[in-house]
């Protein structure tokens, strides 16, 4: 049989990503099915917090019919609430906002199928009903995803990106870690891009791994980036986007379209005076080169372009920051490309702008943790940032939802979204702590109780787990 090229052989690839998706269910999973799609629920007497940043709601119903709301409305108005067929849950007493939305995950890095199981229940039992991964082995998330979406596994939707970056970031280890049995830079998930390449054709492989976006990585100059994304936009895919892809600046990466930026600190780079020429070259950002107090008007201007173009920050901010006090103990450790406070400073600057900000981790916690890392990453814009709860909340949900392109589905309590919420004990705007009140979430209809919520283990998390 004559040798495929790689065009031909990709695209096979490609097709059976795609054709993969409506397999069998899989046995021994242990979440329930999700609820039959006649089924209405009605959610009784609660205080919504819809999302949307408008003021709470007291003793509202929300009627769900199979995985989506149908109506939400003052306690005993909702037609239909009342009929034969409808249970009632008495939410008298309890908060109800949307399901969170951690907007930077990685789950198959390299892939370990027990461990991302283990770390989508620990999000699903606390709140978060939509993850965004963002660069991973997507034959190991495709199938997460597909469980997740069928409820064969207790799990929030995942939303995924496949990767380009130029030919010099493939040396990664983490590459050959995430295309196993590929040849680095070749698989339709993770392409190396150079002024060769046929991006139409490249796209289009990354379209047939089912992709919500293609997240532009790194060691790409300024064209390519502004080609790339381009093409991901006539082919309908999104663009994410570290927000200095390096060599090119922060300024041209939001100038050429991309939807969501990775990573606060990365924009400091638009000061320095000479960019660096590749993503491998980890040399901090000169902090001095801020304007010693107050806004920088660097990147005044910079979060003028991201609102002209819509661009959403997906800022990472609790990871520069816990590592920074991390290293006041281990001082031996490599710092990041920011310490803490100027990436607290640049994400309030950003705030205080307007620009839309998500809450992405990039970050796992420790097996003994009861909480998912989307909760420091919220208690860093409230903290440290200094947002208000009601526009964090905004920010966990309706911008999450919009980052991963899902803001017509969720994000938000609204009549035709789905029936995405988490029912709180305690009120998160007076403090936004109480985000751990937890009582149940509800995920596409189907209801999770967190007393049945199951800690990770040891034996899941894996020898790599630390904590």
């Amino acid at each position: 049989m004559p040798t495929l090229s790689r065009s031909v052989s990709s695209l096979v690839l490609a097709l059976v990503f795609a054709l993969s998706a409506p397999v069998a269910f899989s046995a021994g999973k242990e979440a329930p099915k999700p609820s039959p799609a006649d089924a209405l629920t009605l959610y009784a007497g609660a205080t919504v917090i819809d999302g949307t940043g408008a003021a709470a709601r007291p003793n509202q119903d929300i009627l769900v019919h199979g995985e989506r709301i149908v109506a939400v409305g003052p306690h005993g108005s909702l037609a239909g609430s009342q009929g034969k067929g409808v249970r009632t849950v008495d939410l008298h007493g309890s908060y109800v906002i949307p399901g969170l939305i951690d907007s930077h995950v990685h789950m198959a890095t390299p892939p370990n199928a027990k461990r991302a199981q283990a770390n989508l229940r620990r999000n699903l039992y606390a709140g978060v009903t939509g993850v965004r991964d963002m660069a991973d082995d997507l034959r190991s998330v495709g199938e997460l995803a597909r469980e997740a979406r069928a409820g064969e596994i207790p799990a929030p939707d995942i939303y995924y990106a496949a990767v380009m970056a130029g030919p010099e970031f493939f040396a990664d280890p983490r590459v050959g870690a995430a295309s196993f049995g590929v040849a680095p830079g070749k698989s339709p998930w993770m392409q190396a891009i150079d002024e060769k390449t046929d991006l139409r054709e490249a796209v289009t492989l990354a379209r047939g791994t089912s992709a919500t976006a293609i997240k532009v990585y790194a060691d790409l100059p300024p064209d390519l980036v502004a080609s790339i994304t381009q093409e991901a936009h006539r082919q309908h895919l999104m663009v994410w986007a570290h927000s200095a892809v390096f060599p090119t600046r922060p300024a041209d990466v939001i100038a050429a379209g991309a939807d969501v930026v990775s990573h606060a600190c990365y924009l400091a780079y638009q000061l320095e005076p000479v960019m660096l020429k590749s993503y491998e070259d980890h040399t901090p950002f000169h902090e001095a080169l801020l304007a010693p107090s107050g806004d920088d008007p660097v990147m005044a201007g910079l979060y003028r372009d991201m609102l002209k173009h819509g661009t959403i920050l997906d800022a990472t901010g609790s990871l520069f920051v816990r590592y920074d006090a991390e290293r006041k103990a281990h001082p031996e450790r490599h710092p990041l490309r920011c310490t803490g406070p100027t990436t607290i400073r640049l994400v309030r600057q950003a705030w205080q702008a307007g620009v839309p900000i998500s809450t992405g981790t990039d970050n796992d916690p420790g097996v003994d943790d009861a909480w998912p890392s989307v909760f420091d990453e919220i208690f860093f814009l409230a903290h440290d940032v200094g947002m208000p709860p009601l526009q964090v909340i905004h920010s966990a949900t309706l911008i999450g939802a919009e980052a991963a392109g899902q803001a017509h589905d969720m994000g938000s309590i609204e009549a035709g979204k789905l029936a995405n919420f988490a029912v709180l004990s305690a009120d998160p705007l007076k403090d936004i702590g109480n985000l751990r009140s937890v009582r149940m979430t509800v995920k596409r209809g189907h209801v999770y109780p967190r007393t049945d919520y199951r800690p990770v283990t040891k034996d899941e998390m894996g020898d790599g787990d630390d904590d």
